[in-house]
């Protein structure tokens, strides 16, 4: 039996154009008529062939406040617009990665994804909307251009009239006229994919043979919380202790769920007091990571870079081999050393995992990062928290074999023996004036190369542009880069995770071979110096310290 379905009629609303992870604005932005469902319609609309006629859509969130009634909206607009099967998580809880996850191993034909990812929840603060392909991976431009033209005409909107909302708790099949609505264990599929990635058995066995060595995991309040508890206590093997956090909360508990040495601050304070081995975090939607010790912070350029190194001694890619690395042009430079040394093709891109995803889907990348705090492989098309930490317990017990008592410290001073080290920090600017900011870029783009500034010599000075090696797509104006005779870097960017204002982020990259246990603020300073000189930030921004630096 067909459901009855309505016109609405709408008009567009300005502004609804996807940034490099969909839509993401003020919960109130939201809650205005029609506006959500504009933009939901927008995706129905530009939904890549064949369209959503008959199609199955994976629909989840990380808990934010505001997404058990926009999966209600998702259904609706989705069921009339041909949807035929939606595949939910239970209370709509999927983190990022499990979507992706689950979009690849149902053969979905997309996903829609409701998270703002990092940025804080609750009726005050951000809500987002991103669609993902039938690849698992975030939509590529030509789709997120697609949904925002149909956005600036759309001029009506339809949905389905249900007998009764969806039971979001309620394990199994619903049906809804001739649409199927499936609501599954939001942990279980991606769990199963994780155990065939890594060796669990070496990780317990290596905790049994340790007693001494100690997990903290922080999911900061957000979707992670679950998955964190099924792995690190229910299948490794760990304490409940080693759980912080673990709950999600619709406005992660009033905090900031991104995990860096600011706003995870418990967990820091947490692993220095308590003399952690290893402690981790990861963000509101579960794609980002942080790895630390007692005694050592691992930065996401090292992090991925390491687990490159190391990655023969997790069975997957023992199975599948390695194809390829690659980096977002940020990142430090770290993982180039290591492709070098393997033989192995790199590849260095604009932020946005779905740079990533056609270099995966051609088999010519397995494992990448930025520095973001974003690191992946191609088991999936998101970068993914879990992963990342569940390697790094992977490489300690693989290391532990031969190196009894090895630490993450240890792990790191022996990389960087090997292959070098590329300091690397990150300052971030957020919420400052969008005009300021853009003026500032202007500037910027006004440098020459062939000066010097206190003895770092610039020998180039572009914005950098990728033309994609598999569809020749070409983006352009991905970061004002400043590139030293010594290597050296210092890139300007504009972030367009946040939701208002714009997010100015400078990175700072210096390659030493011989000195390279020192503090990265110390070693880095005189770039960071260079880097606020020159740009003149505070004139242009009315900023003088950082938001966060990294």
């Amino acid at each position: 039996m067909s459901l009855s379905v309505r016109s609405v009629p709408t008009s567009p609303f300005e502004g609804q154009k996807p940034g490099t992870s969909g839509l993401r604005k003020r919960v109130s932005v939201f809650k205005q008529q029609h506006y959500t469902e504009n933009f939901v319609q927008a995706i129905f609309t530009a939904m890549p062939a064949p369209g959503p006629q008959d199609a199955t859509l994976v629909v989840g969130g990380d808990g934010r406040y505001y997404m058990k009634d926009v999966v209600q909206k998702i259904v609706r607009i989705g069921a009339a617009n041909g949807i035929r099967k939606f595949i939910i998580g239970q209370d709509g809880i999927l983190s990022t990665p499990a979507a992706s996850a689950l979009i690849r191993k149902r053969k979905a034909d997309g996903g829609i994804i409701l998270t703002a990812s990092h940025n804080p929840g609750g009726p005050q603060n951000d809500f987002g909307i991103k669609y993902n392909t039938r690849n698992g991976g975030p939509a590529p431009e030509s789709v997120t251009d697609a949904i925002y033209q149909a956005t600036c005409s759309i001029a009506e909107y339809k949905e389905a009239e249900l007998a009764q909302p969806v039971d979001l708790v309620a394990i199994g099949v619903q049906r809804f006229g001739n649409v199927e609505v499936e609501i599954v264990d939001s942990v279980a599929d991606y769990v199963e994919l994780t155990k065939e990635i890594f060796d669990f058995e070496l990780i317990r066995k290596f905790r049994q043979q340790n007693p001494k060595f100690t997990l903290l995991f922080d999911a900061l309040s957000g979707v992670t919380g679950p998955y964190g508890r099924r792995i690190f206590v229910d299948e490794l093997g760990f304490p409940e202790s080693s759980l912080e956090q673990c709950t999600p909360l619709e406005d992660f508990g009033g905090g900031h769920p991104d995990p860096n040495l600011t706003y995870a601050h418990k967990l820091v304070e947490r692993v220095g007091k308590e003399q952690t081995s290893l402690g981790a975090a990861s963000d509101g939607d579960g794609d980002r990571n942080m790895v630390l010790s007692h005694d050592w912070f691992v930065t996401p350029s090292d992090s991925v870079a390491v687990i490159a190194h190391y990655a023969e001694c997790i069975p997957y890619f023992k199975r599948t081999g390695i194809h390829g690395l690659a980096r977002s042009m940020p990142t430090s430079c770290a993982i180039d050393r290591v492709a070098a040394a393997k033989q192995l093709e790199v590849f260095e891109v604009p932020t946005g995992w779905k740079f990533f995803g056609n270099l995966m889907d051609a088999g010519r990348l397995s494992i990448c990062g930025e520095e973001s705090f974003g690191t992946g492989s191609d088991h999936i098309r998101e970068k993914d928290g879990i992963w990342a930490i569940v390697a790094w317990l992977n490489i300690i017990a693989h290391v532990s074999q031969t190196t009894p008592g090895a630490t993450v410290r240890s792990i790191m001073l022996d990389f960087y023996s090997i292959y070098g080290r590329n300091y690397f920090t990150r300052y971030d600017y957020e919420e400052v004036s969008s005009e300021g900011a853009s003026q500032m870029m202007d500037y910027l783009r006004t440098l020459k190369a062939g000066v010097s500034y206190n003895g770092y010599e610039v020998v180039k000075v572009d914005d950098f542009e990728y033309t994609d090696p598999i569809d020749h797509s070409v983006s352009r104006n991905q970061g004002l880069r400043i590139i030293f005779k010594d290597t050296s870097r210092i890139i300007f960017r504009l972030s367009g995770t946040g939701s208002q204002g714009a997010t100015v982020r400078i990175y700072i990259e210096r390659y030493d071979d011989k000195q390279c246990d020192l503090d990265a603020q110390v070693a880095l300073k005189p770039l960071v110096d260079i880097a606020l000189k020159v740009s003149k930030l505070e004139e242009y921004t009315g900023r003088k310290e950082p938001t966060v630096i990294t």
